[in-house]
């Protein structure tokens, strides 16, 4: 069996769209390569007084639209592929919504809960100096991801700072409050989520109240989706963390569990009578109306496609279903809303949150959420008309939609030299 490779994955994708609406390759083959791949060693010195030499990326897959967006991830698996295909999909993204951003994705490979404080503090400032040059409000502004936080980008950003010896507020996004951070940023994806969610049940004339949902990962994203879906009304029937998940055909006591994972507690040590204890699998195949998948890519492969017990799945997670799967969705008619449009409300607050910092501004918070509501609302509208009009699959018509937007950027400002 051939191993997953996720930029193949965004590979065979884009030239489905780009077929689908009629492109040459020649249209859009420079979208095809990233622009620019940095790999770096981070060394520094442990609390024991050893050091140890940890592997970095930082992937620009577009600049033609504006500088560079995306996450920095901490993980012990992350990848140059990994990076290269989640760099490629921010660009997407950032098209999608329609917002002057490029895509770009940065990591070290590291198992963040293995290190003591000091130690990540140590690690985030030498990997910041090791990218320092590529690095800028004008070129390329991080925002958090797996395994990193707001204490990680307020390191990055003082680092950087330090560096160019005045403070530099919008080198970085979703940063604490204190340091120039955005009222909403931290549930502005799981926020996306439940806007993308309401949109796509009021175009089918669906209730809220009507729908079961089951939640695959309970981390910043899924648990936020959780809470605000629950609030309007739809019964959430299963949800998963790392450590395995939680099932009742009646519905979940949802602000109980939010309360309990908040604290830093995992799922397999929640106690509730009226909750049985499942695998991250039966979460993901547990029978409902609606599949979020809120944890890593590679989730919904096509072993577990053909279990499904949904009828939509709402991509929360970068990733989660392998072109495979897809076509196996497809077959079955399970319709699916993709990560480049669905999870694509955080890259919209980090806007924001961007602009508020350029400005020397803070709006408060019901103007944050509003401009998300916005934002993601005319996105989803733009993506359901493009997959009306052709016929197309939602994730092949948000494919099409940003392929148009960067390959005319591109076409406009021409090659250079």
């Amino acid at each position: 069996m051939a191993k997953y490779n996720p930029y193949d994955n965004f590979l065979a994708v884009l030239d489905q769209a780009a077929k689908s609406i009629g492109m040459r390759e020649e249209d859009y083959v420079l979208i095809k390569y990233p622009e620019r791949e940095l790999k770096v060693s981070v060394p520094i010195r442990m609390d024991d007084g050893s050091i140890r030499v940890f592997e970095g990326y930082r992937v620009q897959h577009s600049t033609s639209r504006g500088p560079c967006k995306g996450g920095i991830r901490y993980h012990q698996d992350v990848n140059i592929d990994e990076v290269k295909a989640l760099a490629a999909w921010m660009s997407f993204k950032c098209a999608v919504v329609n917002i002057p951003y490029g895509g770009a994705k940065g990591a070290i490979k590291v198992n963040p809960s293995t290190l003591s404080v000091s130690e990540l503090e140590r690690l985030t400032r030498r990997y910041t100096a090791m990218i320092f040059p590529i690095l800028g409000p004008e070129k390329d502004i991080p925002a958090p991801d797996v395994g990193t936080n707001a204490q990680v980008m307020d390191w990055i950003m003082d680092t950087y700072s330090m560096t160019r010896g005045y403070t530099v507020h919008g080198v970085v996004t979703g940063k604490s409050l204190e340091v120039g951070g955005s009222l909403g940023r931290p549930e502005a994806t799981g926020r996306g989520i439940m806007i993308v969610t309401l949109k796509m049940l009021e175009k089918n004339n669906i209730s809220p109240k009507d729908v079961k949902i089951s939640i695959q990962g309970m981390g910043n994203v899924g648990s936020t989706a959780a809470k605000l879906l629950y609030q309007k009304g739809c019964k959430i029937v299963a949800v998963a963390d790392v450590s395995g998940g939680l099932y009742n055909p009646d519905g979940l006591d949802i602000p109980k569990i939010y309360k309990f994972v908040k604290a830093k507690n995992l799922l397999k040590d929640y106690t509730d009578n009226d909750a049985r204890h499942v695998t991250n699998r039966e979460v993901l195949t547990a029978p409902c109306d609606i599949l979020i998948p809120a944890a890593l890519e590679n989730q919904i492969t096509a072993e577990i496609a053909s279990d499904l017990k949904c009828k939509i799945v709402i991509e929360a997670a970068n990733g989660p279903t392998t072109v495979d799967a897809d076509k196996i969705l497809a077959e079955r008619n399970i319709t699916v809303l993709p990560d480049v449009l669905s999870n694509a409300g955080g890259v919209v607050v980090s806007y924001c949150e961007w602009v508020q910092n350029l400005q020397s501004l803070t709006w408060d918070e019901n103007d944050v959420n509003n401009t998300l509501y916005k934002v993601m609302s005319r996105a989803f509208d733009d993506v359901y008309n493009k997959a009306k009009e052709h016929k197309l699959s939602y994730r092949i018509a948000a494919y099409a939609v940003a392929i148009e937007r960067i390959c005319t950027a591109k076409r406009k400002r021409g090659l250079f030299p």
